[in-house]
């Protein structure tokens, strides 16, 4: 069953543009390869922590959105986890809203 991901990262704030690129495209290619589909990544830019991780006071975020099945964000996670690059990451399920059929309403006449 295809269900919508999202993951949200940040990234140590003393990485280069070209390593922020490199990063990005690894764990596109990764949730790509574990059978992801409709990636939508947005580079939040650097941004202050609400409080210190690891003596960084600020961070690069990067959201990705994302369909696929549920065993892929396991993998997704603990490659972030091992990743010296990535200081935090959150993945959340995303709520769809299907079209309900409209329910006939009954008038009540007093």
């Amino acid at each position: 069953m295809q269900i919508v991901y999202e993951t949200m990262y940040i990234l140590r704030p003393d990485l280069g543009e070209e390593q922020v690129e490199q990063a990005v495209n690894k764990y596109q290619n990764f949730v790509k390869d574990q059978g992801a589909d409709n990636i939508e990544i947005q580079n939040r830019g650097k941004r202050r922590l609400a409080y210190e991780i690891g003596k960084h006071r600020d961070g690069i975020y990067i959201q990705m959105n994302y369909t696929g099945a549920g065993s892929a964000v396991a993998p997704l996670e603990r490659s972030m986890r091992l990743s010296e690059e990535v200081i935090r990451y959150l993945t959340v399920k995303q709520e769809i809203k299907e079209p309900k059929a409209e329910k006939e309403e009954v008038e009540v006449t007093a």
